[in-house]
């Protein structure tokens, strides 16, 4: 039997799509409708917020502890994270973690690398674009990366928080996020990660400028095969 899947949720749309991946894709590997079993659970997206909103990261890492907890009590083998944002809180709290994690960022780097990619351009909420979460991750297998502007931050961050994480999808927020990625083309980038889960919601390799590292089904894709193959 494939390894139980424990999703530490934190918007729903990301969380969701994420979610999806898992189990439209799971057919390919396990037969027509199969997947692993799947555990989400997540926190008030409002108690997230007030600790991000005062720079609270331990208390962020608290609720992905108190959902780490609650699922490996389901029988969950393994943990995502379908946020990116909020892996700036893990190291706060992986070491008391009762289950390990995959870290998105690992992933979305290795798949670069596999691609042949050089400089990545990172697109996000601008907690995440102001971490290192990424530029950590992507330094340590050898990889350049452009973080957008302040004012390009500002921008990206408001159609992500006002818009994206509600399902609000407006083709003035597409045309940012081109215009955005057009200007790290034009700035050595050759390619551009979807660094919040619900960027890929408007966001794809038909209408970016670059070709693209979308967070969210890669962590999806390679949560599937860590259950199929840990259970072989």
């Amino acid at each position: 039997m494939p390894q139980h899947i424990g999703i530490v949720a934190c918007t729903a749309e990301g969380a969701s799509l994420c979610y999806r991946t898992i189990c439209t894709e799971g057919a390919q590997y396990l037969g027509s409708y199969a997947h692993p079993e799947i555990s989400l659970h997540t926190h008030s997206l409002g108690d997230y917020m007030q600790c991000i909103y005062r720079g609270d990261w331990p208390g962020v890492g608290e609720l992905m502890l108190s959902s780490a907890n609650k699922l490996a009590k389901t029988g969950a083998d393994f943990l995502i994270c379908p946020d990116n944002t909020i892996h700036q809180a893990l190291p706060y709290i992986a070491q008391r973690s009762p289950l390990p994690w995959l870290h998105i960022a690992e992933v979305v780097a290795a798949q670069a690398v596999e691609r042949s990619f050089h400089r990545i351009g990172i697109t996000g909420t601008r907690w995440l674009v102001e971490s290192e979460i990424y530029p950590e991750k992507l330094t340590a297998r050898g990889l350049e990366y452009l973080r957008p502007t302040a004012a390009e931050r500002d921008e990206i961050n408001r159609i992500i928080m006002d818009e994206l994480v509600y399902g609000i999808f407006k083709p003035e927020g597409i045309a940012t996020f081109q215009q955005v990625i057009a200007r790290m083309k034009g700035d050595g980038c050759d390619a551009v990660v979807l660094g919040c889960t619900e960027i890929p919601l408007i966001m794809n390799d038909e209408n970016s400028p670059l070709p693209t590292l979308d967070s969210t089904r890669l962590l999806a894709r390679a949560a599937l095969r860590r259950a199929i193959e840990s259970a072989g």
